[in-house]
């Protein structure tokens, strides 16, 4: 059965399923040689049938729909058409078809020859690419895959309500597509061009009148592992990898310090502790020798993700729109409350400012230290836990034991 029809996917959509052991072919009336046939299972596949110069017509599969869309079809069909023109043997393209790289082989080349070797986050890109582009892209033939692609894709994980993770995966892609032009595996980045989203600068802190709801809700969360590491990302402000991978060998009780050996900025950080982060800590030591203070059984040995617990927690607390790392902007933000410097405030946290470097090359840590103290005095104050200027020490609270 051959018939033509206009390719458009209202008219594919509704094309017949043939009988058992049946294939019908159906030819696109805008794009000469473009073909569709269809199997008795309903697998619709796009082929270019073209007479070779001084030879038999050749049929050359070109992709299935709808993984390859109509407009990619018709491109590939215009640009075989013109090789053949030129001369070229169909056989040879449809080798050369076979042997072009799939997103899913550059993205394993990428991340083997270029994420891991250079990224400390090479992991995120893994998952970013499991979640979000190995079923849509990573099949596809990097020839097939255009801007619409990945807009489309962009698109999707916006409309589910997550614009800055859609605007990190068009990053991710774009990154991709980029390094495989550098490394000489491809020659185009489709990602190019693409509007992204409208990223607003986060300002989300734990406020004075959330502090009471938020320890109590800490404290009466039964995990003591997300518990005392949502304390300690709260008292040290340390990013969320650092406190996750946090290892008993990195800390100086003595010195009330914690050496964090790389950090996201590729610098190393000796964070400060506060006597109620030491006091946490002590609590949780082990007798054995462990490695990581906040143990997990995957892979790395370590807690790896926190995220139902955090959420047990906000739920307890009725606080809302407030992410694990605001508890890290949390301290920096009572640091200002209590009259810290912005250089002492980037020197704690470890931000990486190339216009106050010289400026924290110059510090100790002594007045970082005292202005951690008064930050978490202040936040403990706020929250009920101290009265005036004198420490209650948490366990004595009513209903808040943190030492567990």
């Amino acid at each position: 059965m051959e018939n033509k029809i206009n390719f458009i996917k209202a008219n594919i959509d509704a094309l017949p399923i043939p009988d058992s052991g049946k294939r019908y072919t159906y030819h696109d009336t805008k794009t000469a040689g473009l073909q569709i046939r269809i199997t008795s299972t309903g697998v619709k596949t796009f082929s270019v049938y073209r007479r070779i110069k001084g030879g038999d017509p050749e049929r050359i599969t070109i992709g299935r729909y709808p993984d390859m869309t109509i407009e990619q079809a018709r491109r590939e069909a215009v640009r075989i058409a013109a090789d053949i023109s030129d001369g070229k043997n169909p056989a040879e393209i449809k080798r050369g078809k076979k042997a072009e790289l799939t997103f899913s082989d550059l993205f394993a080349e990428y991340l083997e020859r270029h994420s891991k070797p250079s990224k400390r986050t090479w992991r995120e890109d893994e998952s970013k690419y499991k979640t979000y582009l190995e079923k849509t892209l990573g099949r596809k033939k990097l020839s097939s895959i255009d801007r619409r692609d990945i807009a489309l894709i962009h698109s999707s994980i916006t409309k589910a309500g997550h614009d800055i993770t859609a605007n990190r995966v068009l990053a991710l892609t774009s990154s991709i597509f980029g390094w495989g032009i550098s490394a000489g595996l491809w020659e185009l980045n489709p990602a190019i061009g693409i509007k992204r989203n409208k990223e607003n600068t986060r300002d989300r802190f734990i406020q004075g009148d959330e502090l009471p709801r938020f320890f109590e809700a800490v404290a009466k969360e039964e995990n003591d592992a997300i518990r005392d590491y949502v304390l300690i990302s709260l008292l040290t402000g340390a990013r969320r990898a650092n406190v996750l991978s946090m290892r008993w060998q990195d800390i100086n009780f003595e010195r009330a310090e914690w050496r964090i050996e790389e950090t996201k900025n590729g610098t190393p950080q000796t964070v400060t502790l506060s006597q109620e982060a030491i006091e946490i800590l002590q609590a949780r030591k082990p007798s054995n020798h462990a490695i990581f203070v906040f143990p997990g059984s995957g892979k790395s040995g370590h807690l790896e993700e926190p995220k139902k617990g955090w959420k047990r927690i906000l739920e307890r607390a009725g606080i809302q729109n407030l992410r694990i790392h605001d508890l890290r902007r949390t301290l920096g933000s009572w640091q200002a409350k209590t009259g810290a410097s912005l250089a002492i405030i980037g020197k704690s946290l470890n931000h990486k400012n190339q216009n106050t470097t010289a400026i924290y090359a110059r510090l100790d840590l002594d007045p970082v230290r005292d202005s951690v103290n008064k930050a978490t005095s202040a936040m403990l104050t706020a929250a009920g836990l101290k009265q005036s200027a004198d420490a209650v020490p948490l366990k004595r609270k009513k209903g808040v034991d943190f030492g567990k």
